[in-house]
């Protein structure tokens, strides 16, 4: 007759810790997936954001591939100007995967620079850089003049023949700056022209921002999370039943926009890889030989439009730096007290007239040694400085009142003369 033994009170013990997850493990060391459930799961959005809110998932998802084929690419770069081009041309015919690892990268900074433009014009639209939100448009507007240096960088480090020539422009527009100018272009260019101190700094500059670019993401995230998301009408939730969790809701908005944005870029780089860059950059840079028309990527296009509408290059090189810089001091020169242009019927009429004004700035860059066009340039430039400095800060008090929904569930009021 055999006897059944009683577990003794350390083993009960034992199997109780055995029980204990790996995540509960780590959740009570360090509490990382409390915080994803808080921040990324139940985080409350509000219900009425459209497709302009989900540019933010589709630029981070954009950020990791850049990050990923730049590092491959960086494996097989020869940071020099007598071996640069030739990686670059290794790379394309003897590394394996090496012609798709760069024209997704090259698709990849196409997209990411046409979204952050996107999403910076959608702040605008609503009113994102408005009180509480100031720490957010700054760290956006912070990162995008990092993604731009990054990508000028880049767009030097193949050593083609417009790579030579638009790092050229740039070091003659800094040269112009007084008394500092001339030591500072010096210093960029490591020399009196470009050269291999040139080519080797900015290879060092573009691997090192696209890091740190991380970090003002990491930022830009966290002022968002803590003063929480803008939306459309541009007025605070104020009851849970005006926002939605995050997972599932717009988790399922944002891959919509996510695969649609990846099937683009997929489609730019098999089938529309000379749309991405100038024909000039796929013959080696020749100090001897000055391009018909040196033009930068399009996402350059407008200021280096301003550059060429000016005759004076310190003039030319102030304003189109302070058409970047202007956008600063946004959140003070609008004093509305309304938030969304969808509100606000002159402010938006001004907005749309603003982005055919950048548009034609950009038509300036592209196609600048036409003379009928530099006249239309000048204009699209005077009202690029009017929209923010005289439209922006005076259009509230000639505009029509609107009352305002009282709950993001309301629809919207008629106008109220």
């Amino acid at each position: 007759m055999s006897q059944t033994s009683k577990p003794c009170p350390d083993q009960d013990k034992q199997k109780k810790i055995n029980k204990k997850t790996i995540s509960q493990w780590i959740e009570e060391r360090l509490p990382v997936f409390s915080m994803i459930q808080r921040e990324y799961i139940r985080f409350p959005i509000p219900r009425n954001l459209n497709i302009w809110w989900t540019f933010g998932a589709v630029l981070t998802v954009v950020l990791v591939l850049m990050l990923a084929t730049g590092i491959f690419l960086a494996m097989s770069y020869t940071p020099s100007a007598e071996g640069a081009f030739a990686s670059i041309e290794m790379i394309e015919r003897r590394v394996p995967s090496g012609w798709l690892l760069r024209s997704l990268h090259m698709a990849g900074s196409n997209l990411f620079l046409a979204f952050l433009y996107l999403h910076i014009f959608r702040g605008l639209y609503y009113g994102s850089y408005k009180n509480p939100r100031e720490l957010v448009w700054f760290s956006g507007l912070f990162l995008m003049l990092m993604v731009m240096m990054t990508a000028f960088a880049g767009y030097i480090l193949p050593w083609g023949q417009m790579s030579y020539w638009a790092a050229n422009v740039v070091i003659q527009a800094i040269s112009s700056i007084p008394w500092i100018g001339e030591g500072l272009a010096h210093w960029l260019m490591g020399g009196s022209s470009p050269n291999d101190l040139t080519l080797h700094r900015y290879f060092v500059l573009h691997f090192v921002m696209a890091f740190l670019i991380i970090g003002v993401v990491f930022i830009h995230v966290v002022c968002l999370h803590f003063v929480k998301s803008n939306n459309p009408k541009g007025i605070e939730p104020k009851t849970k039943e005006e926002t939605l969790p995050f997972y599932p809701y717009y988790v399922a908005k944002d891959a919509v926009v996510i695969v649609v944005s990846l099937l683009l870029l997929i489609l730019l780089a098999f089938l529309f890889p000379d749309l991405l860059t100038n024909s000039e950059n796929y013959t080696p840079a020749n100090p001897l030989e000055t391009p018909a028309n040196i033009a930068p990527e399009w996402y350059f296009l407008p200021f280096y439009g301003i550059l060429q509408l000016i005759p004076f290059k310190f003039l030319g090189l102030v304003l189109s730096a302070g058409s970047l810089l202007i956008l600063f001091a946004v959140p003070w020169l609008d004093r509305s007290s309304i938030k969304s242009a969808t509100y606000r019927p002159l402010y938006r009429l001004s907005l749309f007239i603003l982005l055919i004004a950048f548009v034609i700035l950009g038509i300036v860059g592209k196609y600048h040694t036409h003379g009928g066009l530099i006249w239309l340039g000048r204009l699209a430039l005077l009202y690029y400085y009017l929209h923010f400095l005289m439209i922006l800060p005076f259009s509230h008090r000639f505009e029509l009142k609107r009352i305002l929904p009282v709950s993001l569930l309301d629809d919207d009021k008629g106008i109220k003369s």
